[in-house]
């Protein structure tokens, strides 16, 4: 047999062991499938692992309806996506070469197996994880946005999928490739959004995203589970990694993406174990794979609305759509969003213009071109810095007149180094220029008023904490920060006023606002949710 693609394919030489097997076939079922008969078809759910002891297995494209890759699979390989740890959907389906044998382990049969033998769980989470780099890193997939660079909407869609690392396949508008998917699928030549070859998503938003790929299936049960984790920043996806190592049964609620505002972080280069910088939202993606793989499980986008508490001691969340989902302990890890502006049509560029991410999702719309970033933190510094790359020159705005109190001394220094950053001290935007998009902004820079010619505005100011859907149940500080501690009554540092409430990260009254005490403070308190489910 040809040599095997990485993209299909182990992405390591390490074969499941003969005694990983034989503990398969105890819970297994072996399956004849023929030559030309489909394993799997895209878009079904993912209800099996399958393991291939006979024959040979290729790949397809949900686009094409063809072979994906160069190569196929072989005896002692096995068929499977990541989403097979959260239970989602096929984003390719599977069809046999020749007549083959197949091992089939029911999904949940399959995960409860791993977890009890880590060395198994490893090597199949290792080569299910390249699998998804290789689908994003090749942009074949079965989500196709046409036309995002002049639709809000889809754009908004793109940003969803790229930093839930959904792959996702962009076409511009106008060009070929649009204009035969356009005959193809019987469109009108505008924006577009399709699932698979040919079904179009009318009114798309990222629920039905959601929806469709399996995002949130785990809030579609009446379990009450151990303890409910609201957000998915580095705090919130600590909290599910350690509260699935410890054996409790734990959901992660995000209303947007998995990795909260540091997922927006082009390059983070002060957390431990990454000396040449990792970006937000890879770390958070491998932090949330790791708490799959321990059964944790992660619903988006999905919003906390209001919460209450029932008879029997549990706390239940009411969730945008109006569904409840309850746990006998809750950790609140909602973070901080940047705050909008007072800016006169803020609200009408959003999307279009301005922007509160730079990743390489907004980055593509504002290549070639000069941009602007508001802000002197962190953030706001990684921006300007990916941005310097593939932008025309970068234009920094920073209220105060230094960057020393907010921003780390490295990264400071290279911003003052890079010729196409300027940093313009003791100034603030005062006006949007422009129709439908964004073309230029005025500024006030030491009283003096100057414009200057940039397609994107970056917002990176001000922390507003998400804890409206809580107030009146815990207590909170003037800025709405939530109180922890021996000071509202706590057992713990990172207990509320409100015995089986928690919170941990950002959110947090006092807390330092970093990834890693993020991190730090989500792995911890699951010790003490576990503490209070002990004695409660």
């Amino acid at each position: 047999m040809e040599a095997l693609a990485p993209d299909i394919t182990n992405m390591t030489r390490t074969p499941l062991a003969p005694e990983h097997v034989a503990r398969m076939r105890e819970i297994g079922e072996v399956k004849k499938v023929g030559s030309g008969e489909f394993l799997v078809r895209f878009g079904e759910p993912i209800e099996q692992f399958y393991y291939l002891e006979e024959g040979e297995l290729e790949a397809i494209n949900a686009l094409t309806g063809q072979r994906y890759g160069v190569a196929t699979l072989g005896p002692t390989q096995f068929f499977g996506e990541i989403s097979f740890l959260s239970g989602g959907t096929w984003l390719l389906g599977s069809r046999a070469v020749r007549d083959s044998q197949i091992l089939c382990v029911e999904r949940e049969a399959m995960l409860d197996l791993m977890r009890q033998i880590p060395e198994m769980s490893d090597i199949i989470v290792t080569v299910l994880a390249g699998r998804r780099r290789r689908l994003l890193e090749t942009n074949e997939s079965a989500l196709t946005i046409i036309g995002a660079e002049v639709s809000k909407e889809l754009r908004e869609i793109a940003a969803f999928a790229g930093r839930n690392r959904i792959p996702v396949q962009s076409i511009p508008l106008h060009t070929e490739e649009a204009e035969e998917k356009a005959t193809e699928c019987a469109l009108p030549r505008e924006p577009a959004l399709i699932f698979g070859k040919n079904n179009v998503i009318e009114d798309p938003t990222p629920t039905k995203i959601a929806q469709l790929l399996g995002l949130d299936l785990a809030v579609q049960t009446d379990e009450v589970f151990d303890v409910l984790i609201v957000g998915g920043g580095p705090g919130g996806v600590a909290a599910g990694v350690y509260a699935g190592a410890e054996g409790l049964t734990a959901l992660v609620l995000e209303d947007l993406t998995i990795g909260g505002q540091a997922g927006t972080s082009s390059r983070i280069e002060n957390y431990m174990g990454f000396p040449t910088g990792i970006s937000g939202a890879d770390l958070c993606w491998r932090g949330e794979v790791q708490a799959m793989k321990f059964g944790t499980r992660f619903a988006v986008p999905r919003r906390a609305e209001s919460l209450f508490q029932q008879d029997d001691g549990s706390f239940c969340v009411t969730l945008d759509n109006g569904r409840q989902v309850c746990a006998r302990a809750i950790v609140v890890a909602t973070g901080v969003q940047y705050r909008r502006l007072p800016i006169d049509r803020l609200e009408d560029f959003e999307g279009s213009g301005i922007y509160y991410a730079a990743t390489d999702v907004e980055a593509r719309y504002c290549r070639g071109d000069e941009v602007a970033i508001i802000g002197g933190g962190n953030s706001a510094g990684q921006a300007a810095m990916f941005l310097s790359r593939s932008t025309k020159h970068v234009h920094l705005l920073v209220r105060g007149p230094s960057l020393a109190a907010s921003m780390s001394d490295y990264l400071s220094s290279r911003l003052e180094a890079e010729d196409h950053i300027t940093v313009h001290y003791n100034t603030q935007m005062s006006e949007l220029c422009g129709e439908d998009r964004l073309d230029g902004i005025n500024v006030i820079k030491s009283d003096d008023l100057h414009r200057l010619n940039t397609s994107a505005v970056f917002v990176m100011v001000g922390a507003a904490p998400c804890t409206d859907w809580i107030s009146g149940h815990v207590e909170l500080d003037d800025k709405g920060f939530v109180k922890t501690g021996p000071d509202v009554g706590a057992k713990t540092s990172y207990g509320t006023s409100y015995p089986g409430i928690f919170a941990v990260g950002d959110v947090r009254a006092g807390s330092v606002k970093r990834v890693a005490s993020a991190v730090g403070e989500g792995s911890v308190v699951i010790s003490k949710v576990w503490d209070y489910l002990n004695t409660h």
